[in-house]
């Protein structure tokens, strides 16, 4: 054997040790493509179906919404907006379809427990199986897909779309629940402006009855009707920060925002009402306290009508728009593309198995053939494990019959 050099290799001498071990690697390979070939057979085919959803458009209306009072506009309202009943949102819709609910029905229903092999009958060890197995994501285009990969074509489309039917039926289920619970707030308050408003209007004719008062002037028709416009100011502050509360918590910055603007209102209706004098200029507004005693019973009844008469303009309209709103199922999403059977497979990908195993193959063997050769070609200085080393190598070329080239 010749002496091992310590000089620098080229990448001539490199190619020849790799072309001296030609047999070791191409046998070597061989097998690894073969049992590379045999292990990718043995894989079960997959399939992969996928259906394709998105969300209907967000519609306002000219009429605003809780959202406008909480950020301070009101100069628009929507019914829908103020009832919570907006379209749904990506991030919503993808955690039902992850929650655990709509993956144990799936689960059920498919009987995946038999699929995946759970002998137990573990309901966690399946959902971590079908985990793996189901994919909800949005893509580049806005829609969001939700995929199922199985062994059966036919099965793998039916779950995925059983999750696009099940994901829109809880959201209409959860839209009708906050419906309904909007209804309960909204008619307590409007039964008790029913009964505010009869007695306001048995009030006003006890009184006409017995004084015989029935003109009105118009500087304190206007008061009045200041009195009623804060008063209806008043309750749609009252039903933000209510919403306010339930939406970010009683020691949110919003809902402490409209508690300081509800104080406000407050302070300036207990003014009017009850004050001997403003605190602001005004040209037409005058404490109440001011009037005449019987003007001001008049004027107090007039405006206790006028107030929750707006009151139910405002609540009215709300009222009957909860109430269908609870009885409504429309759907709310689009489906864009169900799920069809694939007629390709998708996975495994024989191809990529067999070259990925051929690849680390070469990539330990190629350092391998150069670690021999080095352990082969030393003679001096050996020391028993290099000795062992060499042994084990030149038995290796024995068994390849691997020569040195001539």
């Amino acid at each position: 054997m010749a002496e091992y050099s310590q000089e620098k290799k080229s990448a001539i001498d490199y190619i020849f040790i790799l072309y001296k071990w030609k047999k070791f690697l191409l046998i070597n390979s061989i097998i690894i493509i073969v049992l590379s070939i045999a292990y990718s057979l043995s894989i079960p085919e997959t399939f992969k179906a996928t259906a394709r959803i998105t969300l209907p458009n967000q519609q306002t209306s000219s009429l605003g919404g809780i959202g406008s009072l909480i950020s301070g506009n009101s100069s628009s309202f929507s019914f829908n907006s103020i009832l919570g009943l907006n379209s749904p949102n990506q991030d919503l819709i993808l955690g039902l379809l992850n929650s655990r609910t709509l993956l144990t029905s799936a689960i059920q229903k498919f009987n995946l427990m038999d699929y995946y092999e759970i002998d137990d009958r573990n309901m966690d060890k399946t959902l971590k199986a079908f985990g793996n197995d189901v994919i909800f994501e949005p893509n580049e285009n806005g829609l969001i897909e939700i995929s199922t990969i199985n062994k059966n074509p036919i099965e793998a489309a039916e779950i995925s779309n059983f999750f696009v039917h099940k994901a829109d039926s809880l959201n209409i289920a959860l839209n009708i629940e906050q419906a309904r619970s909007n209804r309960d707030f909204i008619e307590k308050r409007y039964e008790k402006n029913v009964r505010d408003l009869k007695q306001a209007e048995d009030s006003m004719y006890r009184f006409q009855k017995q004084y015989g008062i029935y003109a009105v002037p118009e500087q304190l028709v206007t008061i009045f009707q200041t009195a009623g416009s804060l008063e209806a100011e008043l309750l749609k502050q009252e039903i933000a920060a209510e919403y306010a509360k339930n939406l970010y918590g009683k020691n949110s910055s919003q809902y402490k925002s409209l508690e300081n603007q509800l104080e406000f209102i407050r302070s300036r209706i207990t003014e009017l009402k009850n004050s001997e004098s403003l605190s602001y200029p005004a040209n037409v507004l005058v404490p109440f306290e001011k009037l005449p005693k019987i003007i001001e019973k008049y004027f107090r009844y007039y405006r206790e009508i006028d107030i929750q008469t707006k009151i139910m303009e405002f609540l009215l309209p709300m009222y009957e728009q909860a109430k269908v709103d609870e009885q409504k199922s429309i759907p709310t999403l689009i489906v864009v593309d169900n799920a069809v059977p694939p007629d390709l497979k998708y996975a495994p990908k024989k191809a990529f198995i067999v070259l990925f195993c051929l690849f680390i193959g070469l990539f330990i063997q190629i350092p391998f053939v150069f670690i021999g050769e080095k352990y082969i070609s030393i003679e001096k200085n050996r020391n028993i494990l290099t000795r062992k080393l060499g042994n084990f190598y030149e038995k290796l070329r024995k068994i390849y019959k691997i020569k040195d080239p001539l």
